[in-house]
Parts: C-alpha cells; sequence; structure tokens
C-alpha cells in the first residue's frame, strides 16, 4: 500500500498522462510496480530514472541514503518480472541489478548528471544498488482515444527535449556521459516513432482517409527532415562539445515542435472519432 505521499503522486500521474507538479515537474519520473517478495501483493511505487541509450531504464534504489535497502528493491529481486508505467504506456519488464564495472560506471554517469546520488551514497555504507529495467512485451497504451494516446507520446518528446535543453544549459563546456545518453537516446525514441508512424498508422489513416494523402506525404516529408536533424546531432554527440549539442538540440527541437503540432492538428479529431 502506497504511502499518503506516494498515493498522491502516482494519482496525479495517472491522471495527466506521467506529468507531475511540485518538486518533481522536471523529474524523469515512471511508475514501478512490483510484487511484494513476502506477501505476493503489488505494490506502485514513483520513481527517478535514467535513460540508458535505448529501450532500457535505469532506476537507482538510494532510498535517500537510507542505511537499509527501499521495499521494492527486495520485492524486484524476489520477483525480477515487474511494470512500468511511463505515462504513455503500460509494459512488463525484468529487473537486473548490476554489479560490478557496469554498476560503478552506471552510478558515476548519474552522480555527474546529478551530484545528489553521490550524497546519498556518502550517507550510507551499503552500496547503492543500481537497477535495470528491460522491456519484455510491447505494453498498451495507458487508456484514451487513439487522439488522446497520440498527444501523450508526442508530450513525452516534448517533455525530455524541455529536460535536455535544462540540463545543457546547466552543465561546462564538455558535454557529461549521461547527458549524452540522454540525448542518444531520444534520438532513437523519435525513430522509433516516426518508422512506426510511416509503417503503420499512416498506412492504416491513408485506407481509411483516401483524401488524407496530400497531409501524409507531408508528414513523411517532416519525419525525413527530422531524420537529418537526428542524424547532425548525433554526429555533435560523438565530438562532446556542449555548444555545438545546444545547437543541435535546439534546432530540432524547434522543427519537431512545429512537426508534432502539424501533426496533432489533423491527425487528432480523425483519431478521436475511430
Amino acid at each position: 500500500m502506497a504511502n499518503d505521499f506516494n498515493q498522491h503522486i502516482i494519482d496525479e500521474f495517472r491522471a495527466n498522462g506521467g506529468r507531475v507538479g511540485g518538486p518533481f515537474a522536471d523529474a524523469r519520473l515512471i511508475l514501478l510496480t512490483t510484487t511484494g517478495a513476502r506477501t505476493g501483493i503489488r505494490h506502485t511505487t514513483p520513481l527517478a530514472y535514467l535513460p540508458d541509450g535505448g529501450q532500457r531504464i535505469l532506476v537507482i534504489a538510494s532510498a535517500a541514503g537510507s542505511p537499509k535497502h527501499p521495499d521494492w528493491f527486495h520485492n524486484l529481486v524476489a520477483n525480477p518480472r515487474v511494470t512500468v508505467e511511463d505515462g504513455a504506456f503500460t509494459y512488463d519488464a525484468d529487473a537486473t541489478v548490476l554489479d560490478g564495472p557496469e554498476r560503478d560506471e552506471v552510478f558515476a554517469r548519474a552522480v555527474e548528471a546529478d551530484p545528489g546520488w553521490g550524497d546519498y551514497q556518502a550517507a550510507t555504507t551499503r552500496t547503492i544498488p543500481v537497477v535495470a529495467l528491460t522491456p519484455v512485451t510491447d505494453g498498451p497504451p495507458s487508456g484514451g482515444t487513439w487522439g488522446e494516446i497520440l498527444v501523450r507520446v508526442h508530450d513525452g518528446f516534448r517533455r525530455e527535449l524541455a529536460l535536455i535543453r535544462k540540463e545543457i544549459a546547466g552543465t561546462g563546456p564538455a558535454l557529461g556521459a549521461q547527458l549524452r545518453v540522454n540525448c542518444l537516446t531520444v534520438c532513437q525514441g523519435l525513430h522509433n516513432h516516426h518508422t512506426g508512424e510511416d509503417i503503420g498508422l499512416f498506412v492504416a489513416l491513408g485506407d481509411r482517409y483516401p483524401e488524407l494523402a496530400p497531409t501524409l506525404a507531408r508528414l513523411r516529408e517532416e519525419h525525413e527532415r527530422i531524420a537529418e536533424l537526428v542524424a547532425q546531432l548525433r554526429e555533435v554527440l560523438g565530438e562532446g562539445t556542449t555548444d555545438a549539442t545546444r545547437a543541435r538540440v535546439d534546432q530540432l527541437t524547434t522543427e519537431l515542435e512545429r512537426h508534432l503540432d502539424h501533426e496533432e492538428e489533423h491527425l487528432v479529431p480523425l483519431l478521436d472519432a475511430m
């Protein structure tokens, strides 16, 4: 059973497609549901996470530097199959506790991005665990019409790029390792999303609404332009300089937001009617 503080975050997260206010307004959050190690009862916990360059995400069992591991960590050690809610989708994942050099490298990345993780480690004698969550199913959308689902997916990209721009503004002349991973993750996510639209959603809409052909053709052209900008961003990420990355992220954000607005204007009413 979630405590009152966590339950408020859970309710707000689910009611607003992954958005919450207050101190966690700018945090990357998921809802993690684990199975109780002793009771078998399902428990949901809001957690901060780190992107990891692909579909896998990372969570850290800091418990704010407590001397004991959090309950959710004990649960997933006993039952590694968990459920993740990211605001747009709900999916099952396998939890793997990282160890050795891999754990140390990931934790160092986290501390570089947010020194608070290091403060938590300094406050306790236990080694704070890092857990990788790897999807094992393509989860269903988290409710609503197809138009609402599309907007939630788009809002996830908007939110992530806003976070990345804020992180870039607060960094030095050289990109940190986690910030680079954050950028690469959103690049891969855009590629996957637009590929899925090109071969799935747009085909289905085109079959149902032949008059939509010019709009879909323009959206596909915009996908090609976004792909060019993503490739340019990947290139400067290899150089590791903040100024060049900032310029590419700003350009990608501007053109992507224009594309998402245009797509929603033309497709959401049709999707809501389906």
